[in-house]
């Protein structure tokens, strides 16, 4: 029987590419984004969603699985870092899956089994300058994937993903050039960029049955990054 999967957001970068390697396995992906874009294009039927403004969803009985991919990168010197700054990382990263999660939970309790993975960031186990903001948010997001696999086990399993910059429009202005990539793969053990469909493959992982025996965990897709030194 195919699997139905609910991905919040997903128009660009990891969430695009995860949508395309989901709808590939014959899963019937459902999403929900500021704007249909992208996955509309994939035949992806999308209802609004709006991070900053969450709204209930309307959502079939049975969902197999929940992927929340909005994101921010506010990158300031913490002195110049506002409480508004704080605030809307935290609402975006963190309210937002909240409420995509309260409004999706009767549905994915529906099922025999189910899945939701969250996304942080390296910039909360490798501490990282200017990345104030943003580490407090998706440290909140690790915190909540931990406590939400305790209360939800043992039917739904809760999973996060903490990648190292990747290649997505959200970081374009850190790689928009070859120098600036050449750099950022100089910075990571493996000597890479990551690419969405890496991350993509984690996710495609974490839904599926293959990770039937994994929850609570934050996967690091970051080139090793975060726990490889060499010298």
């Amino acid at each position: 029987m195919s699997r139905t999967v609910l991905l919040i957001g997903g128009n660009s970068g990891i969430g695009l590419a995860t949508a395309r390697l989901l709808k590939a396995q014959g899963i019937h992906v459902l999403a929900a984004a500021r704007s249909g874009g992208a996955l509309e294009e994939l035949g992806i039927p999308v209802q609004a969603f709006d991070a900053l403004h969450p709204t209930a969803l309307t959502l079939p009985p049975v969902l197999d699985g929940l992927v929340y991919l909005p994101g921010s990168i506010t990158l300031k010197p913490f002195n110049r870092l506002s409480a508004e700054d704080f605030l809307n990382d935290f609402q975006v990263n963190c309210l937002g899956a909240v409420a995509a999660i309260q409004s999706a939970l009767p549905a994915l309790k529906a099922a025999p089994s189910a899945s939701i993975v969250l996304f942080s960031t390296i910039a909360v186990a490798q501490g990282l300058s200017f990345h104030a903001s943003i580490a407090a948010a998706k440290g909140a997001v690790e915190g909540l994937a931990r406590s939400l696999a305790a209360e939800l086990a043992p039917k739904i399993r809760v999973n996060g993903i903490a990648p190292s910059l990747t290649d997505t429009p959200l970081a374009g202005t850190l790689l928009n050039t070859d120098a600036k990539k050449e750099a950022s793969a100089k910075r990571h053990p493996l000597q890479l960029v990551g690419e969405p469909d890496d991350v993509a493959q984690m996710v495609s992982f974490l839904l599926s049955d293959a990770s039937k025996f994994l929850t609570g965990q934050i996967l690091r897709p970051d080139g090793g990054l975060s726990s490889v030194r060499t010298f």
